[in-house]
């Protein structure tokens, strides 16, 4: 079959990778993908909100499934549009409808989901600029860290934790007046679970699903998991305390009840979704839901998969995932990000990459690059994402950490610590 990904970073790259290795692919193409997805795909100078330009490129191309990699073009609708379309009825489009991606778009929506389905999750109060006086009563009541999420997308970067009691009302009125944006034109208020996070991730047909493997991913900038909030710096699979009984109580209480609550809602939801889970003393929480795979989970995730993946997704996308299996690689896997110097603050761009052909042991895909003539060059705040198999995640990071050493570009920055806290 001819299939299209849509999307430009790491993710976007991994899954290709993936895809590429099904002998169900007949042409591959990526929008508007990058210069590593540009050697195993054929990339289309097309954005995917540009939900026109898109379906020309369908029709034309004759595509048979469009694979959205991104939240951006799901949360606005891009699997309706292709629904009202009749000359589109045959295609597999993998993500969710406009609503049921509300689970990501809109923090408010999936706390009220989990609470109607009874899922574990931390208390909240969702707060506007009409109730403000009710999030600083909300914030006095519970015990520091204070935790205020902006209830739209803000590219990862939406969710403030602060110790402090003064600053964290300064900065609800912050984000009220514009800080992420019309993003934070609701915030979302929550009670802090002190625990270790992990990510989980699903395909789901809406009714039936299969369990991908797991994975820990580290979003702070500095090292030991301090500074700014990024969109990854790091990622390793499997996760050491995503035991047997843990996994059970994910399934049993998490995974399971979502699933269910998706088919009771009726919503039209044939694709990935995303379990941000905190482990509190050995009992999962629901932190987010995402609608698609995270980043740069994704770069690790997709190296032990070793089913045909596009077989699974044509699976969900005919609902027809029931009593699918999914097969894992026993080995492990780890990413290390490469980012701009500054980032995820100020950062330049368009800095020459040098190295990448060097890298033997490790895949690296490419989440922030452009080619400017014959050079690879920086294009973003995260740049290259270094994956490595290994015996256990510390092999895998060690063979990563080898890898970065031939690679190089001016102002390059990464955390040297990743998995720093499951040793």
């Amino acid at each position: 079959m001819n299939i299209l990904v849509l999307g430009s970073g790491g993710r976007e790259h991994a899954l290709t990778w993936k895809i590429a290795s099904s002998p169900k692919v007949d042409r591959l193409y990526v929008a508007p993908g990058n210069p590593g997805t540009s050697a195993i795909a054929e990339n289309v100078a097309i954005k995917p909100d540009n939900f026109d330009a898109v379906a020309d490129f369908v029709r034309k191309a004759n595509i048979n499934m469009v694979v959205v990699g991104p939240e951006d073009p799901l949360v606005r609708g891009i699997v309706d549009y292709f629904n009202t379309k009749p000359e589109f009825a045959d295609l597999m489009v993998i993500g969710p409808d406009k609503l049921s991606a509300q689970l990501e778009g809109s923090k408010e929506f999936a706390k009220m989901f989990m609470q109607k389905y009874g899922i574990p999750t931390a208390g909240y109060l969702s707060v506007t600029a009409e109730n403000i006086a009710e999030g600083e009563k909300f914030l006095e009541y519970v015990n520091p860290p204070y935790v205020l999420k902006a209830d739209g997308l803000a590219a990862g970067k939406g969710v403030l934790i602060i110790d402090n009691l003064d600053e964290a009302k300064s900065e609800l009125k912050n984000m009220l007046g514009g800080k992420f944006g019309s993003a934070g034109s609701k915030v979302v208020l929550e009670q802090y679970l002190d625990g270790i996070e992990c990510s989980v991730f699903a395909i789901t047909d809406g009714k039936s699903y299969v369990l991908l493997p797991e994975a820990k991913d580290y979003k702070r900038i500095g090292e030991g998991n301090t500074g700014l909030n990024t969109g990854g710096m790091g990622s390793v699979s499997p996760v050491p305390f995503y035991d047997a009984d843990f996994a059970q109580k994910v399934e049993e209480r998490i995974v399971k009840p979502t699933i269910d609550g998706i088919c009771s809602e009726g919503m039209n939801y044939r694709g990935f979704v995303f379990f941000g889970l905190m482990n509190v003393n050995g009992d999962p929480y629901v932190i987010e839901y995402n609608v698609r795979m995270g980043d740069p989970e994704t770069e690790s995730v997709m190296l032990r998969i070793k089913s045909d993946l596009v077989e699974l997704l044509e699976a969900a996308a005919r609902r027809r995932l029931a009593g699918m299996k999914v097969e894992f690689d026993t080995r492990a896997a780890a990413t290390v990000m490469l980012v701009s110097g500054g980032y995820p603050e100020a950062y330049e761009k368009g800095k020459v990459i040098r190295g990448l052909d060097a890298v033997k042991s490790s895949v690296c895909f490419h989440a922030g690059t452009l080619l400017a003539g014959s050079d690879v060059v920086t294009s973003g705040g995260r740049v290259i994402a270094v994956s490595s198999y290994g015996n256990t995640i510390f092999d895998a990071l060690g063979t990563s950490y080898a890898s970065i050493e031939n690679i190089s570009f001016d102002k390059c920055y990464y955390r040297t610590d990743i998995g720093f806290d499951l040793k």
